[in-house]
């Protein structure tokens, strides 16, 4: 199977998951009639009815709880937040509840949810339509948050997420909507895990959302112009890691570069690189790198805000030019 987008991709899953179970119903803010911000739900109130497709009144913190008593009733909602610096309003409900409500009743109830919503700059929005926050999600326990970065990967892991018994915050990256960057025969992401979505021996590109594009980009390149083979491994979930895949990658390359669009303060690429340094015992060959500690500017300087393509190849020079590790 092969879509236009990740943008139609997301939209064939959400069809799927409706024709398959009664109980998955869609709420968001426009995405009956309108079909949502960046029409992700385009056609779907018409197909399935105003009863499972719901347009609901502007109100994240209404969206947050009304999902959470929906799962706890049985349903498997999937809401839409327009964009992840609205959603802030929800977060309580999402922390304090939808994340501990198995925990709290002692296995007697589950939370079968999804939260979806755009994050990332390179849109060119205003203030709060830019955020990467991932790693404050992933400091919750109880919730895993995913990550798409092709349209194949957005459709499997988006039906995965559903039929979890786990909330899941479903990050998909703005600025990939209407982009083409499909992998050729790529194998069908699982839930949990990493996947290599480019093999390679000489150095490991750890990546996730919107900066996988430009790291298959530049081990392309290097591929090209030095022979270099860099495996580019896509992290997918953010929570809970997939700790084994990431220190296999990189004990197999010996060198690695992790590189996200959120801040590199306090970003996940800190935990990855962490993780990475306590069990192979070497960061002289492991590098990070992300945005600038900033607030995301406005769109004239927007494309200054994440990692770009010579910074980030700055790093790899820099970890290749060490004698690989044989960890």
């Amino acid at each position: 199977m092969s879509w236009h987008n990740m943008a139609t991709a997301i939209n064939a899953s959400l069809t799927q998951c409706l024709a398959d179970d009664t109980q998955v119903v869609l709420l968001g803010q426009d995405i009956g009639k309108t079909g949502g911000v960046f029409r992700i739900t385009q056609g779907l109130q018409n197909q399935f009815s105003e009863q499972r497709v719901i347009d609901t009144p502007i109100s994240e913190t209404l969206l947050g709880g009304m999902a959470i008593g929906m799962a706890i009733a049985g349903y498997r909602p999937i809401v839409e937040f327009q964009f992840m610096g609205f959603m802030y309003s929800a977060l309580d409900h999402i922390i304090s509840h939808a994340s501990r409500i198995r925990n709290r009743t002692r296995g007697k109830l589950s939370c079968p949810l999804v939260y979806r919503t755009p994050f990332g700059p390179g849109v060119n929005a205003p203030e709060h339509h830019s955020e990467s926050t991932e790693a404050m999600l992933c400091h919750t326990p109880g919730i895993r948050v995913v990550v798409p970065s092709t349209p194949f990967n957005a459709y499997h892991l988006l039906k995965q997420a559903v039929v979890s018994d786990d909330p899941v915050v479903f990050l998909e990256p703005t600025r990939l909507y209407r982009v083409r960057n499909e992998i050729l025969n790529p194998p069908i992401p699982v839930f949990g895990k990493v996947q290599i979505l480019l093999p390679g021996e000489d150095l490991t590109l750890i990546t996730w959302g919107a900066m996988t594009l430009e790291c298959l980009e530049l081990a392309t390149f290097y591929k090209q112009e030095f022979g270099l083979a860099i495996e580019v491994l896509d992290v997918s979930t953010l929570n809970p890691l997939d700790k084994e895949g990431l220190i296999s990658s990189v004990r197999r390359t010996g060198r690695a570069v992790i590189v996200h669009e959120a801040m590199q303060q306090c970003g996940l690429g800190s935990e990855i690189y962490t993780l990475l340094c306590n069990e192979l015992h070497d960061a002289g060959t492991i590098r990070r790198i992300g945005a600038k500690n900033i607030i995301c500017p406005y769109y004239q300087n927007e494309k200054h805000y994440p990692p770009s393509k010579e910074e980030i190849m700055q790093l790899i020079n820099e970890v290749l030019s060490h004698e690989r590790t044989h960890f």
